[in-house]
């Protein structure tokens, strides 16, 4: 996907103005609540008049004030799935699957109603009313119907801000696995970190109206380290799981992680605080945590009070985060070695 955008909207307290050129699959649009990301979500879709500007997509253009071309919002072939999922109540969940289906031109579909509901696991949906359904089960009703519209750019506005933690987790690896199947371009629009992490490659960062700059949820996360509470989120893959004692031990490339048991046990994706992970300059004689990690120092990002230290372990990567005093008390230095060590119980599992 190409997108190309120039506008401005005025509102009577508001303004929105953005420029930028973006290509790609998975593009993040971050900032906090009033910053403009949903303004910049209803001018794409064709829901929302810019005051000036223009908007082009994959070189097809949507808007331009100057030529005075305004697609309407069923010509822009532009989905939205907002943090509600308005469903139609009087239709059931397979005819509001088939809604945007049969309105598009048969050369244009791309997706299979039965392929869509297979992998957001809503198959034993179909005949259901939707006023019965979960608020998780109500979205990924809501992302099938999008996605069913073989739209060239789906627009995902806050979908998971309406859900509890619990939901959110339910449905996120729905989300990876159904948009990374499907290959659909999409924006997904949050102000949750760890969602741009999850689902995102590139990251537009919005404020007051503003876009104030174009990186990656990797990068802001780093850059955020020492201002969040939890610091900043390891994601880890872990795979063979096995029973250690009372434990489960997992593959993390060459190492083994030893993590308190989980119904279900499965391999996937896991979070790891940087401030869960104590480190020693020296191996530890006795140590209440059952994992023990020996780390090369690759990097030193200094933030305020705090350091974040990037560790090789093995080949994989690792940030811990330590206070200025202990960093400058273990004489942290690029390429030193140094010991990790991570309770059993510190690890969530994301997906």
């Amino acid at each position: 996907m190409n997108l190309e955008v120039e506008l401005i909207k005025s509102f009577n307290r508001f303004e929105f103005a953005a420029g930028f050129a973006v290509e790609g699959q998975r593009i993040g649009i971050f900032g906090p609540s009033g910053s403009g990301k949903s303004t910049l979500s209803h001018l794409l879709a064709g829901l929302l008049e810019p005051s000036a500007g223009r908007i082009q997509l994959d070189g097809r253009c949507l808007f331009d004030s100057g030529r005075r071309i305004n697609l309407s919002p069923e010509k822009r072939r532009v989905a939205v799935v907002f943090q509600h999922a308005h469903l139609f109540p009087h239709l059931n969940v397979r005819r509001n699957l088939l809604y945007g289906f049969r309105r598009t031109p048969a050369s244009r579909r791309k997706l299979e109603l039965a392929d869509v509901a297979a992998a957001l696991g809503i198959s034993h949906l179909l005949s259901r009313s939707v006023g019965g359904l979960s608020g998780g089960e109500k979205q990924r009703v809501a992302l099938g119907r999008a996605l069913l519209a073989s739209p060239d750019l789906l627009i995902l506005d806050e979908p998971l801000s309406a859900l509890d933690k619990r939901l959110k987790e339910q449905i996120i690896p729905y989300l990876r696995k159904t948009l990374r199947r499907f290959a659909i371009p999409y924006l997904y629009i949050s102000h949750s970190l760890s969602e741009m992490r999850l689902l995102t490659d590139q990251v537009l960062q919005f404020s007051g109206g503003q876009l104030q700059e174009m990186t990656d949820a990797e990068t802001l996360a780093r850059q955020r380290m020492a201002s969040k509470r939890q610091g900043y989120l390891n994601h880890l893959s872990l795979s063979e799981p096995r029973e250690v004692g009372s434990m489960l031990g997992y593959r993390w490339g060459e190492n083994e992680l030893l993590l308190t048991d989980h119904p279900n046990p499965q391999a996937g994706l896991f979070e790891l605080s940087s401030k869960d992970i104590l480190l020693f300059k020296n191996h530890p004689q006795a140590l209440s945590a059952r994992n023990l990690l020996t780390g090369t120092i690759d990097g030193l990002i200094p933030q305020g009070g705090s350091v974040g230290v990037e560790l090789n372990c093995r080949g994989e990567k690792l940030i811990a985060q330590v206070v200025r005093e202990a960093a400058l008390e273990l004489d942290l230095q690029i390429g030193s070695q140094v010991y990790a060590a991570v309770k059993a119980s510190a690890f969530r599992r994301l997906v």
